[in-house]
């Protein structure tokens, strides 16, 4: 049979069959010697148990795409989530995760949470990834602003939510869904989320979509990425790329560099700006020990 593993706990896969159907799985051993981690959301072979015998997760097909963190695949959709207010946007974090989704060939859309709290500072978050060309969606989940037209985006898609504990992930699944997910709370002391998601679940919702609902995370490490291709995933860049007086130009302090330039005539944020300086920084350090 074949099927879509939802969850893993304790060893056991449950996967759910083309009828809807929820079989409780063992690994079987070729598919540990071979070094494969099954993951959530990864379409399966296996066989199922039989009277007092376990069913067992015989092979797992060819993926369309992965992620490490959160540990899902075949996604059509990565929702990063931040908020508006408490706990503060970890640009750089956001930043990390839109690199890796696109890595992956995932296409990746950010939900800033929590507007009703904050509306300025909403906008301003979202002016800012607008400008590098991402999708952006205000709401929150817990007054229902924006729901609605987010229900609509991710209809049908299987997706995958992301970001930081505390800036509502849970929340907004079940306001999108009607679920009941355990929500957590933000500490006061280091504004981070308690008692939220402890695992990656894969949940079937109406419109014939799926939903991965995910730990939150506040580190991520970037793939290693050669230097001098660090800024190809900043597409606000693509206009003044071939611009500069050298080439290739890092952007960081060589002169007559146009995406400084525009940087300083304020053609996008300088935010974005500080986490591809940090990056691009982390990446010739890594390059440069790559074979240590």
């Amino acid at each position: 049979m074949t099927g879509i593993i939802l969850r893993g706990i304790g060893g056991f896969y449950y996967v759910m069959d083309d009828q809807g159907r929820i079989h409780q799985l063992r690994a079987q051993a070729k598919i540990r010697r071979v070094k494969l981690t099954p993951l959530v959301g990864d379409r399966v072979e296996f066989e199922p148990a039989n009277g007092d015998m376990d069913g067992w997760l015989r092979e797992i097909l060819p993926r369309d795409n992965s992620l490490v963190r959160p540990s899902v695949a075949n996604i059509d959709l990565i929702v990063l989530v931040a908020a508006a207010a408490s706990p503060k946007i970890d640009s750089l974090l956001i930043d990390r995760m839109l690199i890796s989704a696109r890595k992956a060939g995932i296409e990746a859309m950010l939900v800033i949470n929590k507007c009703d709290l904050d509306s300025e500072a909403a906008q301003d978050i979202k002016r800012r990834y607008s400008a590098a060309g991402i999708d952006v969606m205000l709401t929150s989940a817990d007054k229902g602003e924006g729901v609605e037209a987010l229900k609509n985006r991710l209809s049908g898609l299987t997706h995958a939510f992301g970001g930081q504990s505390g800036v509502g992930k849970s929340s907004l699944i079940n306001a999108l869904y009607a679920l009941d997910l355990m929500v957590g709370r933000i500490s006061d002391k280091i504004e981070r989320g308690k008692h939220t998601t402890r695992r990656c679940e894969l949940i079937p919702v109406e419109g014939g979509g799926r939903v991965l609902d995910t730990p939150g995370f506040s580190l991520l490490e970037t793939d290693l990425i050669e230097p001098r291709e660090v800024s190809a995933w900043y597409p606000e860049f693509f206009p003044y790329e071939g611009k500069c007086r050298f080439s290739p130009c890092f952007h960081a302090g060589e002169p007559d560099c146009a995406v400084k330039e525009a940087l300083e005539e304020g053609k996008f944020p300088r935010e974005r700006y500080d986490s591809y300086i940090e990056i691009l920084n982390e990446m010739k350090e890594r390059w440069k020990n790559r074979y240590d």
